[in-house]
């Protein structure tokens, strides 16, 4: 065969093998863009927002220890000091464990249940160092293991909140039991009722940013029905029983505080301008608390108290935790000025008209504070009043969903704490003995004392 011949052979394979693969080298070509942008598609959670949620997490561990013990501690009498740290860190640690080991999946487990998240997360099944949660924003994520542990924070503190309310006669192992089971059976259920998407609370359309009904209402009332069950303290209106040191009350109300820019603004999850807002409103309602009460007090008793502001700090931080991202800077001051009067008159005057003994005014600062702050979310997100509501917000159709929320965790938390109380003081007994407690916890229940002399 010719030369010619031969490279005229060799052009016609090798034009009839292009024509055959063309489209295969087409399609590859359209093909990996479209590879590349399914990549692009899947967020990857931001290192700052990761950052920021690890920031605000341990700011909700300090809280509790030492911020919340240190409050309650300084109010009650010396002989008490240490039995209430070692219930807040030891109540603590519990829940961080029951917390993982179904805590989190009963509350966002997944389901679509409305009142229960389910068993798919148990001991944390499924989650890796991979595996991210959503944030209010699409197409934003962060890490699990960081949603998991802010919310770790909110399920230790919530519980030991409630012990504020019958401190200095409650049974430690009394203290515990109750604060597990309460978690199980009130906390993780109104937890995914009003955070989970598929929750019953969540899907009427309740606004709660940081907690007004998960966290302040259910501690709240759960207080209230334990210092009414547990009983008053021995000598209660005859003996002395002013707070031991109101030098610790301010530095654990501090720490409270400080804390709690963790608490509200870590509920935007991710670093972004509602962070912003929920960290302003929680320096402006507060500043509105602690001001409205010192002037209460100055009008009704003649003097400002160091007590007296340090209740209204925690009024207004409370009032404010549902409205954090929600409400606009007037707003936060609003509540805090509202807040601080209501509880007041709930710790000086309905207290002593029902006579019931709530050692450190669980109910009169966390139930009231966060009904108060619960209610005025509804109005205060209004745009007409400086809220980030949308356009078309309507206060009375949102205050309505607002009470409705109250309700069914005022309901909800009363009823069941109340079984539990009862579970409780046949299986271990609610409360010390008279001679214990007249010795103090420190020494009947733990065997030290907080002070020598």
């Amino acid at each position: 065969m010719s030369s010619f011949n031969l490279f005229h052979t060799l052009s016609r394979v090798a034009a009839a093998t292009t024509a055959v693969f063309a489209p295969v080298v087409a399609f590859a070509q359209e093909a990996a863009p479209a590879a590349t942008e399914v990549a692009a598609a899947a967020p990857v959670p931001d290192k700052a927002d990761t950052a920021f949620m690890y920031l605000a997490t341990i700011l909700v561990l300090f809280m509790l220890v030492p911020g919340l013990g240190l409050f309650y501690g300084g109010l009650v009498r010396a002989k008490n000091m240490l039995s209430v740290l070692m219930q807040c860190t030891v109540i603590g640690a519990v829940m961080m464990i029951v917390w993982v080991v179904y805590g989190y999946s009963f509350a966002f487990g997944g389901s679509t249940n409305p009142y229960f998240g389910g068993f798919a997360k148990l001991f944390l099944s499924g989650v890796t160092l991979d595996s991210t949660s959503a944030t209010f924003s699409d197409g934003v994520v962060i890490y699990e293991y960081a949603f998991i542990a802010f919310q770790m924070t909110f399920a230790a503190i919530t519980p030991a909140l409630i012990i504020g309310a019958f401190a200095e006669r409650i049974k430690f192992s009394a203290a515990v039991l109750f604060t597990v089971l309460w978690a199980t059976f009130v906390y993780f259920p109104i937890a995914h009722m009003v955070w989970d998407a598929n929750g019953l609370i969540f899907t009427m359309g309740a606004l709660d940013f940081a907690g007004g009904t998960v966290v302040h209402i259910n501690a709240g009332v759960a207080g209230l029905i334990g210092a009414i069950m547990v009983g008053k303290r021995t000598g209660f209106g005859k003996d002395m029983m002013a707070p031991h040191s109101m030098t610790l009350t301010l530095v654990g109300a501090a720490m409270l505080w400080f804390g709690w820019f963790g608490f509200n603004a870590g509920s935007n999850l991710e670093a972004s301008g509602g962070a912003v807002l929920a960290t302003i409103n929680t320096f402006l309602a507060t500043a509105g608390a602690i001001v409205a009460w010192s002037l209460v007090e100055t009008f009704t008793r003649g003097k400002a108290s160091m007590l007296g502001a340090a209740s209204g700090m925690i009024a207004g931080l409370v009032a404010v935790t549902p409205a954090a991202g929600s409400v606009g800077p007037m707003g936060a001051i609003v509540l805090g000025l509202i807040a601080s009067p209501v509880c007041y008159f709930f710790v000086s005057t309905v207290k002593n008209k029902f006579g019931y003994d709530d050692t450190a005014d669980v109910f009169g600062v966390h139930g009231i504070g966060g009904i108060i702050g619960a209610v005025g979310t509804g109005i205060l997100t209004a745009p007409s009043l400086g809220g980030t509501g949308a356009a078309d917000f309507s206060i009375a159709s949102q205050t309505t969903t607002q009470i409705i929320a109250v309700a069914i965790t005022i309901v909800w938390c009363a009823v069941v704490s109340a079984i539990l109380y009862k579970v409780v003081d046949m299986i271990v007994g609610l409360r010390v003995s008279v001679e214990a407690e007249r010795e103090g916890l420190d020494l009947s229940s733990h065997g030290e004392a907080a002070y020598h002399s």
